[in-house]
C-alpha cells in the first residue's frame, strides 16, 4: 500500500482575523490554526485576560506562516 503525502490547503489570514476579532477571547482563532492547547488556554482564561488576544493582533501573520509551512510538508 502506497502512502501519499497530501498537501493540506493553507489557512486564510482573513478568516483568522475575523475569528480573532469576533471570538478571539474564546480562542477560536487558535483552534482554527490547529493550536488546540493554546485554544483551550484562551477558552479558560479569556485570552489570558485579554493580553494575549491583543498580542495576537500583531503575531497572527507569523503564526500562520508557521502553520501553513507545516501543512505544506504534511506535518500539521
Amino acid at each position: 500500500m502506497a502512502y501519499v503525502n497530501a498537501v493540506l490547503p493553507p489557512k486564510s489570514t482573513g478568516v483568522t482575523y475575523v475569528l480573532w476579532f469576533f471570538l478571539g477571547i474564546l480562542g477560536i482563532h487558535q483552534f482554527y490554526m490547529g493550536k488546540i492547547g493554546r485554544g483551550i488556554l484562551y477558552l479558560l482564561t479569556g485570552g489570558v485576560f485579554g493580553i494575549m488576544w491583543i498580542i495576537d493582533l500583531f503575531t497572527i501573520p507569523g503564526q500562520l506562516r508557521e502553520v501553513n509551512a507545516q501543512r505544506a510538508v504534511g506535518i500539521g
